[in-house]
């Protein structure tokens, strides 16, 4: 992927360039770069908007703008882990209209098919590069039985933001690189403290399962 591009999931429009290049963004100097508390600014603004898709598109815009501005984040946050993804809270609004969510993957680490609890979700890539694996659930039966349509897959680099809106919000990531971590940025419509993933299961089938969400603290 070359520049910058607005990852989508299934049922959205095809991806276009939010602020495309020819390569990837050169980094700014300190004295430049974009801080968290910017970005929480920003945040509040966009969150005062009437409609999810209105208000997603404009936290893209503004994740891609700080990302190529050469956004810090706090290196704790930023740390692999060895045996799995790490997740660890940035920012929850006080009146819980958005909480920001770092997420730093190891060379491979990946997720399986999940859901985002029927939250909206923005999401940016701040160091690395993504692979997104993008679903459309077409049935689900009693249990929790159900089929998947995929519906195609990118690979996103530095300053790469997309968003997903309920109902299209299955989707996998992943860490495209096999030699180092991978960042990446995630704006929720809220506290999202549960999800549910999905298992393989027989005749093409996957298996829903909840889960309780947490974060890390290392």
């Amino acid at each position: 992927m070359n520049g910058p591009r607005t990852i989508h999931s299934a049922g959205h429009p095809e991806p276009r360039a939010t602020r495309s290049t020819a390569s990837a963004p050169s980094r700014a100097t300190s004295e430049e770069r974009s801080t968290t508390g910017e970005l929480i600014a920003r945040l509040r603004s966009a969150v005062r908007l009437d409609e999810e898709a209105a208000i997603a598109h404009r936290i893209e815009e503004d994740l891609t703008e700080l990302i190529e501005a050469g956004l810090e984040l706090p290196e704790p946050l930023t740390r692999p882990l060895p045996d799995t993804y790490a997740r660890r809270l940035l920012h929850r609004e006080p009146d819980g209209s958005f909480s920001v969510v770092v997420m730093t993957w190891g060379a491979g680490q990946r997720t399986p098919i999940h859901d985002h609890a029927g939250i909206w979700c923005v999401e940016g890539v701040v160091d690395g590069r993504m692979r997104v694996e993008r679903f459309e659930l077409v049935d689900e039966e009693p249990g929790g039985r159900c089929r998947f349509a995929e519906r195609g897959a990118e690979t996103a680099g530095v300053g790469s933001s997309g968003a997903l809106i309920p109902p299209f919000e299955y989707h996998v990531l992943a860490n495209a690189l096999d030699d180092r971590r991978s960042v990446t940025l995630h704006v929720y419509g809220g506290d999202m403290d549960h999800c549910c993933t999905f298992e393989p299961a027989a005749d093409g089938h996957w298996q829903r399962r909840e889960h309780r969400l947490s974060f890390h603290d290392d």
